[in-house]
């Protein structure tokens, strides 16, 4: 009370009281660390600003759980469901093969133990299974939507998306019930490698398959184009029609980058074409079948990736949101306010894009954005929550790398790699080549060139190679025109006149007095070691 004199009780400010410390959440992969990050701080803002229904929809715990998966994409014909049957190494359920248009949905080839295929109504809800936001298409989609399960080694660590051939003109727009690009877009979203198919006898690309390709933006590093059929053409043909692939190519997907192309024949029958040939589809075969087993080892980066993705995305959605809320009157005019910010929003963005820093790729496309803005009314949405978006950068900043501490095992085990190496077998025994592949033309020093040996010195001489002073070999003996006699007594005489490397100065020959040479003969050379007595000789 105020008058006993009693004192009140101490007050304890925050800077006193004891902070606790953060206890470390424990996760069992990063599967599961994504998981629980996204659920408990990621969702929550996402479904406050409606961030599903801008772009993909809300993921659940069973998108974090799914096996990598391989989507393939091409016109009709070109060898897609050939392909899953020359890695898997068998048909699967609903698979047609034929030069029509014989697949007329999408098919998710997946395991299972036994041979049987799953409407799409059905894995739709499937709580085990990948493909819940696909109800967003309705069911003039899954009804061309099913899944195929098999018993296959592969299947075990991948998960096949099979595609209905692009088609030309109003076949691709009227006889669909659902938008095909949306579709692919959707799927490429999740997939970790995108396989664009192209036969080597139809390289154009249409418009309807040009908008597929477009639909794929945002995607580029999970591309790769794979040029089919191409042992049947010859190697002059082939090298055209693979710059007519790269100029089609460069008139879609605008890159500073060149795309890889690899080239080959995906199906169970033998090469054909000539032996440089045949080495070449073998190496652009080897190299995709590698490109392809690193998928599994490669996903729970990917996951982590796509994830980062989704969050700076999502932090984006909620600024520009809250700006748009911001100029929304409190009371009356409130349609009329909204239609004026929709007809202006590029200045909208480019207001947030200058007062948080954001990154311009962090933007959604404007068109897209209005149109869907258009179907909400703003001042249904709330204000801008900064301890939310704090939330967000937080994760961004340290969770994420700190679940990726904990796990730096992932993504570098070789024992998935071995698994789908082992799984692929029969195909890597296709494309093993039996003669060792063309080493590649490199400049090489010409060899050394080798001077021939010297001749050995004449039999019964005792002169050697080394003793000539000019290093040559000796000429080839000759007989003497003198008798050994006589050539004794001149070898006296030149003895005297002291010779230097068995040669005497014609000064020094000058003067001496020789014995008459009466066998001497003009037309041999004279004796070796003679030179000067000759001279002396022939001197009157």
């Amino acid at each position: 009370k105020a008058g006993a004199g009693l004192e009140p009780p101490p007050v304890f400010t925050d800077s006193r009281m004891p902070k606790k410390e953060p206890v470390a959440e424990i996760f069992e992969s990063v599967s599961d660390g994504l998981k629980q990050l996204y659920r408990s701080k990621i969702r929550p803002i996402e479904e406050a600003y409606k961030f599903g229904e801008f772009y993909s929809p809300y993921m659940n715990d069973s998108d974090f759980d799914a096996k990598p998966m391989v989507l393939l994409l091409g016109q009709y014909s070109v060898g897609k469901t050939s392909f899953i049957k020359y890695l898997l190494g068998r048909d699967f359920p609903g698979a047609h093969i034929g030069p029509e248009p014989t697949t007329d949905r999408f098919i998710a080839v997946m395991h299972g133990q036994e041979d049987k295929t799953t409407p799409g109504n059905a894995l739709a809800v499937s709580a085990n299974m990948p493909f819940r936001g696909l109800e967003m298409f309705g069911n003039g989609f899954l009804s061309k939507f099913q899944g195929a399960q098999l018993d296959s080694p592969l299947l075990h660590h991948v998960t096949l998306i099979d595609t209905p051939g692009v088609l030309s003109g109003e076949k691709q727009r009227i006889g669909r019930t659902y938008s095909f690009t949306e579709v692919c877009a959707w799927f490429a979203s999740r997939a970790d490698v995108i396989l664009l198919l192209f036969d080597a006898h139809k390289l154009d690309i249409s418009d309807e398959f040009k908008e597929a390709i477009e639909a794929l933006k945002g995607h580029d590093d999970k591309i790769r184009v794979v040029l089919n059929k191409a042992d049947a053409v010859d190697s002059q043909k082939l090298l055209r029609i693979y710059g007519a692939l790269m100029w089609s190519l460069g008139k879609v997907i605008k890159t500073p980058e060149c795309m890889r192309v690899y080239i080959g024949s995906f199906w169970d029958q033998p090469l054909r074409g000539s032996e440089w040939s045949r080495q070449l589809f073998e190496m652009e075969m080897r190299d995709l079948l590698t490109d392809l087993k690193n998928v599994p080892k490669n996903a729970a980066v990917r996951k982590v990736n796509e994830l980062v993705k989704r969050v700076r995305l999502a932090k984006a959605h909620a600024y520009i949101v809250g700006h748009l809320k911001k100029e929304m009157p409190s009371y009356f005019g409130a349609q009329k306010a909204q239609a004026k910010l929709l007809a202006n929003i590029e200045e909208h963005f480019l207001k947030v894009h200058r007062a948080h820093s954001l990154p311009v790729g962090d933007f959604p496309d404007v068109a897209k954005f209005r149109a869907v803005m258009e179907g909400h009314d703003l001042t249904k949405f709330p204000k801008l929550d900064t301890k939310a978006i704090a939330a967000m950068e937080h994760v961004l900043a340290h969770e994420i790398p700190k679940l990726m501490a904990q796990f730096p095992q992932e993504g570098t085990v070789s024992h998935s790699n071995s698994a789908v190496g082992s799984a692929l077998t029969h195909v890597e025994a296709h494309v093993r080549s039996t003669t060792p592949p063309p080493q590649q033309i490199a400049y090489a020093p010409p060899p050394p060139q080798q001077q021939p040996p010297p001749p050995p010195p004449p039999q019964g001489s005792s002169e050697q190679v080394g003793s000539n002073p000019y290093g040559a070999a000796p000429p080839p003996a000759v007989a003497w025109s003198v008798s050994p006699e006589d050539k004794a007594r001149y070898d006296e005489v030149f003895g005297t006149l002291a010779p230097a490397g068995g040669k005497a100065s014609g000064q020094t020959a000058r003067g001496a007095t020789l014995p008459p040479l009466p066998s001497f003969r003009r037309s041999s050379p004279p004796p070796r070691g003679c030179e000067g007595a000759a001279v002396g000789a022939a001197d009157p």
